[in-house]
């Protein structure tokens, strides 16, 4: 049998995807970690985006050193796809129990290598999780199979903040507002063990090692690599430096923003269905884009594209709902759902004006979270980025890889590095945040926490303009045609 006719293992494949569930459920929950911490250890803005930093740098760190490995001995031809994937997950169980000691010696630092700890162990799980989805099955529907699991990784953003804030402040009329650093041990207890369940259910389960197919596998040639030779290449790492920042700062800073007077002085207890609606937006747009992954006529398609959206939704409403949230203000967020639907429409298939489109829209929407003077309507402007970031990660990959050939798995290494944009430029955003400290009158009459979006806005910029610029460069190598797949990181 052909590759390309092979069916989707989707036993192995169902139970590969718990992985991609623990990404999202621990990234969305640092940002309840931050306001916490922020509030308990009396850190700036700048400071508490160190617990991004820590955490997304950990991708970066431990890219290069499995990079440097490989160069003496082929990782994952030696050890196998699972026992690597159950190792990544092992690693990060260590971090999670390291929560533990962390909250009993009330330290910060102890905490930033806890959460560095657990992504070293996701940036291992990255590195084998992802190409070992594209291989249970054809080729040919990889990408779909992707897509698949983003949507359930985007499912554990969603839930990951809501029950973090439920173990830690309640729920319901029931809410501790108090803060307690041992609140925080009981749920990455939990969260450890769980971590080496799956690493040993990996490690028996009858998930195939397609490292023993591709032994026989010889390089042709020995031509050296350089990025430099590849515009679309070091452009695209720019991108998805910039994307995975983009994303991460303005849920990162949202706490400080919605904690401003300006915008009601939220406080830390009632944060998290916000950023429930946030991750729950990049759901929304990749379980849109999942849909392409079915095989059904226009009509039915074009039905899906509005229900599933709306499905969503719902999903966020009613995991705030069971946990005792007052969303009555959520119910708004559609109108901003109904526009990225239409711009998904006009963008298609065509990874560059998909690109293009939905990082002007996503400019357009921080811009006007700036202007907009009504605050009640302008934090749902900068939520809705999610919205539109939510399906730029395969857009950039298609682009950035496209016509490598040989060099297509250096590249894509190169470009997972660039994940540490997640730790940097919240960085850049929590600095600007940190001006109102020392000129509480702002600047062109908002607060300096407020203008902090403009770093955001500047990062859609530079999206777009990849989005419409990358086609060029490829159209002038003979690569006219690029397709994207409804995915995400």
């Amino acid at each position: 049998m052909s590759s390309e006719n092979l069916q989707t293992k989707w036993g192995q494949f169902i139970s590969l995807i718990i992985v991609f569930f623990f990404w999202g459920f621990v990234g969305s929950a640092n940002d309840i970690l931050i306001p916490v911490f922020k509030k308990v250890f009396t850190l700036s803005q700048v400071q508490s985006q160190l617990v991004a930093w820590a955490f997304y740098v950990a991708y970066f760190v431990g890219s290069i050193i499995f990079f440097l490995i490989s160069l003496k001995v082929d990782v994952l031809q030696k050890f196998g796809y699972k026992k690597t994937l159950s190792a990544g997950l092992l690693l990060s169980a260590v971090g999670s129990f390291l929560f533990v000691p962390a909250a009993t010696m009330e330290s910060f630092p102890f905490f930033l290598t806890a959460l560095f700890t657990v992504g070293l162990g996701f940036s291992i799980q990255q590195i084998v999780a992802n190409p070992l989805a594209i291989k249970m099955g054809s080729p040919n529907t990889g990408a779909h199979r992707l897509t698949l699991a983003g949507g359930v990784n985007s499912f554990g953003t969603t839930i990951g903040a809501i029950l973090l804030g439920i173990a830690l402040f309640g729920m319901g009329d029931n809410k501790n507002t108090s803060l307690s650093l041992e609140d925080i041990k009981l749920p990455f207890i939990i969260l450890g063990i769980a971590f080496i369940v799956v690493a040993i259910f990996m490690n028996f389960s009858k998930i195939e090692n397609p490292a023993k197919i591709e032994k026989t596998i010889i390089t042709e040639s020995t031509d050296k690599f350089r990025i430099l030779d590849y515009p679309q290449l070091y452009l695209g790492m720019l991108a998805i430096f910039i994307y995975v920042g983009t994303e991460v700062t303005i849920i990162s800073n949202l706490p400080a923003l919605l904690h401003t007077a300006e915008f009601g002085r939220i406080l830390e207890d009632a944060i998290s269905p916000f950023i429930a609606l946030y991750w729950g937006s990049l759901m929304i747009g990749r379980w849109n884009g999942g849909v392409n992954v079915f095989n059904t006529s226009n009509l039915v398609n074009t039905a899906l594209k509005f229900i599933v959206p709306a499905l969503a939704f719902g999903v966020i409403i009613g995991a705030n709902v069971f946990a005792g949230h007052d969303v009555s203000s959520f119910y708004i967020y559609p109108i901003w759902i109904l526009l990225f639907i239409a711009v998904s429409f006009v963008g298609g298939k065509n990874a560059g004006k998909t690109l293009m489109l939905f990082g002007i829209s996503g400019l357009l929407m921080m811009i006007a979270g700036l202007v907009c003077t009504d605050t009640e309507i302008a934090k749902f402007f900068f939520i809705s980025g999610g919205l539109f970031l939510s399906i730029m990660w395969p857009s950039i990959f298609d682009l950035a890889i496209a016509g490598l050939g040989k060099n297509t798995g250096k590249a894509s290494s190169f470009l997972i590095m660039m994940i540490l944009g997640g730790g940097v430029i919240p960085l850049i955003q929590g600095s600007i945040c940190d001006i109102d400290l020392t000129s509480p009158n702002g600047i062109f009459g908002i607060s300096w926490t407020h203008f902090s979006y403009i770093v955001p806005l500047l990062g859609f910029a530079y999206l777009g303009f990849y989005g419409f610029y990358c086609p060029k460069i490829l159209k002038r190598q003979g690569i006219n045609h690029i397709e994207s797949e409804g995915g995400g990181h």
